[in-house]
């Protein structure tokens, strides 16, 4: 491929589970812009709104683009072989467990191979796991509990084929906004099609729900383990698939017939008439898809979750078939690809087991290995805590930022700070992780890297390079091949490319299987590189000809034809990568044939507790999560000003009643802190939250905020059986910061050092916008203005009223604005988007400076309000005109705004919006 070449190629998103296709387009001038796959069956076309925003975060500003030891530049060859001999002499001194990798589902199913098989095979250590174990680690133990391996049964189509949608922690509208816009628009097709939403909080995701269970903090044991009781009360079991493919059912059923529905009622929060009303609903209709996602996974009981959900799929009989099953939805690009390789510290590769003696003797056999991990390694928690108390004294992080994304993630950076050796690969320069690092390793991005993602349909697709590697950046499975020859592994690891690799991950998927395994993609073994770049998406299992597969039957066709390429094209043709596409969807379990020894299921009989982790001190749960436009630590979707416009800090929903009870206002400055540490957030106050609750997001680090870093708060606490960490339930209290003074500014340049007590930064067009709240106002505004904007030649304009707290000050460099610093004793009420539109504008004459420092736009200039469509920079203001002025449905407000006609992702703010200004005409 000519990478310097204008042309269209086909990729796959780097964010969520999905797995969206792009198409990327480069135009000969070097210009970047995104489109979704038409092609692609995850999307069909769809993006979400940071799907559609990748070509702003593909630039190289604050890129790792050398190796460093010790923060100076050193090259490749010195760099790898300082990793090697460390870890090298690590394990002579100390053994093969004092070493580990904490790696990530951002890397591509190559990567992720070869670092498992250098850790486990090589190294002969257990100890690598991912930051997967903090998103889906539960539902891979609740798999394997029930079906004897990690199998997702359905496939997307069946949310379209569904006749009830259940969806349980999961805020879909925002989190997989794509599978969302698919469920919707099937309802636009089949009005009949319902939906329940099993949330604490009412998200955007309510806005599709026929019912919203506002259940308590971890009730989803007891409301499940409550349905399974009620089925069998009710005669609507299933009882042929319970006999003929199931086993454990008459424990599971004598345990859950203990809670009775009043019982239920009292463990989950929910009404007795809502609880029956669901399971009515459940009981009746055969086509039912139950979805979760973190609400389920992140919880100290969400390996029991997601049994009590699969346990009554399977009293039903409604698993593996069109329209009906469990089905969980991954957080990450490549969280399932990751489960493929066994890049968990409990697992083996192509999902064989690392408790199985046969197992391991097969895997250390194909891999020709001088040694093979003995029995499971430290899961992420048990990991850093080893690496605390010094058991650990080499790791090496990959594409991940613990330092942000663990719990208890203060002690996690302390432990990282204190341990002899640490290597990351990582993108970006500065994290809250890489500052740590003695040796840093520059690592290609989305667009520079090669290779295949698996979403959590079990879809496999490629991520194909469309940009050259910057400066000495490398591909992560180069840089792990290179350290492993060095290591003394050279005959291993002699991959000269991808497409090598993943012929070889394919031949172990069918390497004496026999239909043994539910993985098995050994189709795929001899792959060519011609073959390989025109790889089309496919579902696993894709067996060679001739194998067995008894649980799934063979798709359509044959895995051979799913091989078959168009070829390449040029630009303005097809895309590069086109392929013919597989048409037959592959589902497991309907006819049985489970993984297990006897090929039954497994029932698992759950007796729902109740924990109560509040106390006097910390009397409000916390539930953590994810916002629309953000994405994990935000090393990506920071870029982007499109995408940092919607939320710009970090914030805290609560409840009006708890508001009024904690002496809190909306827009205020609030402290949420635990045992464990403290954050300063932005107040929200919403119905939305449920009372006696508190939800913060995840995204932000100290590269964007003060004090914002929410995972410093949260406990260590884990699941028994998958080592999850429990996110969505953490005991905190909630007081008002009392500011001296608020402050809201713009600038041109990235600010560095900001003396204020809270800060957040943002990106805007043309520079950043930051919110700022102090402590006290004892302070020279003009000159923190000064130091704020790093202008030093700057001409400066400035108002201030001492006595009621108004300070505003403007910098201008030339005709153009450098500057502007808004300060008020409460939270300031300039309009965000005006403000950072002036650091693009031009101010020439006097009356638009002054107009600047006013902080009004004037009447010629409306204010849009705060952007709720990121896609077209629509503000909440102009949607509430336009709904005044008698646009009365989303799609109105489309055709006269441009909202939500891109990505979707903003439709059901607008319909909150258009219902809102309804209920307030009715009054």
């Amino acid at each position: 491929m000519e990478i310097d070449a204008a042309r269209e190629v086909r990729t796959t998103c780097p964010y969520c589970g999905v797995g969206c296709g792009v198409l990327a387009k480069i135009t000969a001038d070097g210009q970047v812009s995104v489109r979704g796959d038409p092609d692609h069956p995850a999307n069909f076309g769809r993006l979400c709104s940071k799907g559609s925003a990748l070509a702003e975060t593909i630039d190289l500003d604050g890129r790792l683009l050398h190796p460093q030891i010790h923060d100076r530049p050193a090259g490749w060859n010195e760099a790898l072989d300082v990793v090697a001999s460390t870890f090298r002499h690590t394990i002579a001194e100390h053994g093969p467990d004092a070493v580990a990798f904490y790696v990530s589902g951002q890397l591509l199913t190559e990567d992720y191979y070869l670092a498992n098989k250098l850790m486990k095979g090589f190294i002969g250590s257990a100890n690598i796991d991912t930051n997967s174990r903090l998103c889906m680690a539960s539902s891979v133990a609740g798999h394997r509990r029930a079906f004897g391996s990690d199998t997702v049964p359905g496939t997307y189509e069946d949310l379209e084929l569904a006749d009830l949608i259940v969806l349980v922690g999961s805020n879909l509208a925002w989190c997989h906004p794509v599978l969302y816009q698919r469920i919707a628009a099937a309802r636009e097709t089949r009005p009949e099609m319902k939906v329940v939403l099993v949330d604490p909080r009412r998200t955007m995701t309510s806005d599709i729900a026929d019912m919203h269970l506002a259940i308590a903090p971890d009730g989803d044991v007891a409301l499940f383990t409550g349905l399974l009781a009620w089925l069998g009360q009710h005669n609507a079991l299933e009882r042929a698939y319970i006999t003929a493919h199931t086993a454990g059912f008459g424990q599971a059923l004598f345990a859950a017939s203990t809670l009775d529905l009043a019982g239920v009622a009292a463990a989950t929060g929910l009404s007795e008439d809502e609880l029956s009303r669901f399971y009515s609903l459940f009981a009746r209709t055969e086509k039912t898809v139950t979805v979760y996602s973190q609400g389920v996974n992140q919880s100290s009981q969400g390996t029991d979750k997601v049994n009590a959900i699969i346990n009554c799929h399977l009293a039903t009989g409604r698993i593996g078939k069109a329209g009906a099953g469990p089905f969980s939805v991954t957080g990450q690009p490549n969280a399932m690809g990751g489960r493929e390789v066994g890049g968990m510290a409990n697992m083996l590769a192509a999902h064989m087991e690392i408790e199985n003696p046969g197992h391991r003797e097969r895997v250390q056999r194909f891999w020709k290995a001088p040694a093979i991990a003995g029995e499971p390694g430290l899961k992420a928690v048990e990991m850093f805590k080893a690496v605390a108390d010094g058991r650990i004294k080499a790791l090496w992080i990959m594409a991940t930022n613990p330092v942000d994304s663990m719990p208890d993630a203060g002690a996690v950076e302390a432990a990282i700070k204190a341990c002899p050796f640490v290597v990351v690969s990582d993108v970006l320069a500065e994290t809250d992780t890489v500052r740590h690092a003695h040796v840093r390793l520059p690592a290609t991005a989305w667009g520079e890297k090669d290779g295949t993602v698996t979403n959590s349909e079990r879809r496999i697709s490629r991520q194909r390079p469309f940009l050259a590697a910057p400066g000495e950046a490398r591909p992560d499975w180069w840089i792990i091949a290179e350290v492993a020859r060095r290591m003394g592994f050279g005959e291993a690891f002699a991959h000269e490319s991808p497409v090598e690799i993943f012929a070889e991950h394919a031949a172990l998927s069918g390497f004496e299987n026999d239909g043994e395994r539910d993985f098995d993609i050994s189709a795929y073994a001899a792959i060519d590189v011609e073959d390989y770049e025109g790889l089309a998406p496919f579902h696993w299992p894709a067996p060679s000809p001739g194998t067995p597969l008894w649980p799934a039957g063979r798709p359509e066709g044959g895995a051979q034809a799913q091989l078959q390429s168009e070829g390449g094209a040029q630009a303005g043709t097809r895309p590069e990568g086109a392929t013919s596409i597989e048409r037959q969807p592959t589902r497991f379990f309907a006819d049985g044939n489970f993984y297990t020894p006897d090929r039954k299921a497994r029932f698992i009989a759950l007796r729902p507790t109740v924990e109560t982790r509040i106390t006097a001190a910390v009397p409000l749960v916390l539930n953590t999560g994810r916002i629309r436009d953000h994405w994990h630590t935000m090393t990506r979707t920071g870029k982007s000003p499109r995408l940092s416009q919607h939320i710009a800090e970090p914030f805290v929903e609560i409840n009006p009643e708890d508001a009024q009870r904690y002496g809190i206002g909306d827009a205020d400055i609030a402290r949420v802190s635990t045992p464990r540490g403290e954050v300063l957030v932005r107040v929200l106050v919403t119905t939305r939250q449920r009372p006696g609750s508190l939800f913060a997001p995840m995204h932000w680090t100290d590269q964007f905020a003060a004090r914002g870093r929410l995972d410093t708060l949260t406990a260590s606490l884990t699941d028994p059986v998958s080592g999850q960490p429990a996110l969505k339930h953490v005991a905190a209290r909630i007081e008002k910061f009392t500011a001296g003074a608020f402050g809201f500014a713009v600038t041109r340049k990235r600010p560095v050092m900001m003396a204020a007590d809270y800060w957040a930064i943002a990106r805007c067009r043309g520079g950043w916008r930051v919110e700022l709240a102090f402590a006290n106002d004892d302070i020279d505004w003009t000159a923190f203005a000064g130091s704020l904007f790093d202008a030093a030649d700057a001409e400066m304009l400035a108002y201030h009223d001492h006595e009621a707290g108004q300070h505003r000050i403007a910098a201008f460099q030339g005709e153009h604005l450098a500057g502007a610093l808004f300060i008020a004793p409460g939270p300031v009420a300039v309009s965000r988007g005006w403000a950072a539109e002036q650091l693009g504008e031009v101010h020439a004459s006097q009356r638009e400076r002054f107009r600047i420092v006013a902080g009004r736009a004037g009447a010629d200039r409306p204010d849009a309000g705060a952007t709720v469509c990121s896609c077209f920079n629509v503000g909440v203001n102009q949607i509430t005109a336009a709904v005044a002025a008698g646009c009365n449905s989303v799609e109105a407000i489309g055709a006269t705004l441009k909202a939500g006609t891109n990505c979707g992702s903003c439709r059901s703010e607008i319909r909150t919006i258009i219902q809102a200004r309804r209920v307030q005409a009715a009054e």
